[in-house]
């Protein structure tokens, strides 16, 4: 049970810091550092909504500045690559200097780092060090990375838990940077973006006129079958509209399935019920059946163990 009066003391020096109406200080420190406007601030997290967690993040926000737009990404996301998907999937259609605050972290309460990463896309990344940038630092480049310094950048009063870093530090760290009240240059000493962590996966290739990839996630409520191959590399590879390609899915290496579908523009151009191959919303090859489940009827699953190989019959 959370002590009532932890949450008192915490409120009034988040109130004093953000320089809101009641604070005592009537020229707080925190405002020296009010060196950006403010920008939108993304939440991304494992938590679910069937319980209050969510909603204690977005109270810390608020108490940082009850001005701020927060916006949900997903709370549903299942494992550290989901999450380093949907960050792929999303953030090239926010605006520069949105902060996404990313909380998939069994490490919570270890030596892993806590971290903010800048990118060439002038978005910022607030959670723990442990592969969800793997794609981000693909497509959008990590110019600068800071480890959070939480002997300022922690939730006044939460020092004693350790277990919901997501409220106490990314939470609370990422709306002061979006709503101004710190600097990047505030939240830590750099480190080298070079070391942070990775996730090994397979990339798309063309070899030998086989196209390879995996199937980083699926379309889930619909049960398409998402690649990580361009629409670029299947224009390389000479593949038009209304070519049958050979679809072969495979886990830890092993055919689970094969099928042979039209590459289509939309899933109006086959019958209801049939197979297709097009490009998705994010231009990347996926299988589909027309108004059905592919992934449900084929036992298809997704993440580093999933990959497929495309071939002209």
């Amino acid at each position: 049970m959370r002590a009532n009066a932890m949450w008192m003391a915490a409120s009034a020096a988040v109130l004093m810091a953000a320089g809101a109406p009641g604070a005592v200080m009537a020229k707080p420190a925190a405002a020296h550092h009010a060196v950006r406007q403010q920008a939108p601030l993304v939440l991304m997290t494992d938590f679910g909504l069937r319980d209050g967690a969510v909603s204690e993040v977005k109270g810390v926000a608020y108490s940082v500045s009850p001005k701020l737009l927060i916006s949900d990404l997903s709370h549903e996301i299942d494992g550290i690559w989901d999450g380093a998907y949907r960050l792929y999937q999303v953030a090239p259609y926010w605006q520069k200097g949105t902060v996404f605050v990313m909380v998939i972290d069994p490490g919570v309460g270890t030596a892993r780092r806590s971290i903010v990463a800048r990118t060439k896309a002038g978005h910022y990344y607030v959670g723990p060090d442990n592969g969800l940038l793997t794609l981000i630092d693909e497509i959008e480049g990590v110019d600068a990375v800071r480890i959070i310094d939480e002997k300022v950048n922690r939730l006044p009063g939460s020092e004693a838990s350790n277990t919901f870093h997501g409220r106490d530090v990314f939470g609370y760290t990422g709306a002061r940077l979006a709503a101004g009240v710190i600097g990047f240059e505030q939240v830590g000493p750099l480190m080298p973006a070079a070391d942070m962590v990775r996730l090994p996966y397979q990339h798309a290739v063309q070899e030998s006129g086989v196209l390879k990839g995996m199937i980083p996630v699926l379309d889930i409520h619909y049960g398409n079958v998402w690649s990580n191959i361009p629409r670029e590399l299947v224009a390389k590879a000479g593949v038009k509209l209304g070519d049958p390609l050979k679809v072969e899915f495979l886990h830890d290496g092993a055919v689970v399935d094969t099928v042979t579908a039209p590459y289509t523009r939309t899933f109006g151009d086959v019958p209801v019920g049939q197979p297709m191959v097009y490009i998705n919303s994010l231009l990347n090859l996926a299988v589909a059946l027309n108004q059905g489940d592919y992934a449900k009827d084929h036992k298809i699953g997704w993440g580093p163990g999933w990959s497929l190989r495309v071939t002209k019959p």
